[in-house]
């Protein structure tokens, strides 16, 4: 129960956190040239509040995931880890069974030119 509420409360943190990103002027970029009313009728105090609500957005969704972990069924994520394995090891067997029925092209050896020694002159020859 308490997992599903944490559930709860993070998706809707997250859609909150989304919404003051996007409510958000940008403080330097290009995008900030254009807007010269930043400083007109409180907005400073606007943008001080949506950082604040961004910030302690982000930090709720960090906790209410921790306490959701620690709130999970163990029973259930026992379960869980062992379906997994078992997908896992079926996986592996049917990757090594294609492995072993394809054929594998040998690539010819590159063919090095025969570099023949020089015959030897006779001493006297010279």
């Amino acid at each position: 129960m308490l997992y599903t509420i944490c559930i709860a409360l993070i998706l809707v943190a997250s859609v909150l956190v989304i919404l003051a990103v996007l409510v958000q002027n940008p403080k330097s970029g290009m995008a900030a040239n254009f807007g010269a009313s930043n400083q007109v009728m409180g907005v400073r105090e606007t943008t001080n509040f949506l950082e604040k609500f961004t910030w302690a957005m982000a930090i709720a969704i960090v906790v209410l995931s921790l306490v959701a972990t620690m709130a999970m069924d163990r029973s259930k994520v026992a379960e869980s880890n062992s379906e997994i394995a078992k997908d896992a090891k079926a996986l592996q067997e049917r990757v090594l069974e294609t492995e072993a029925a394809m054929p594998q092209a040998e690539i010819p050896a590159a063919e090095q030119p025969a570099t023949e020694a020089p015959a030897e002159q006779p001493a006297d020859a010279q």
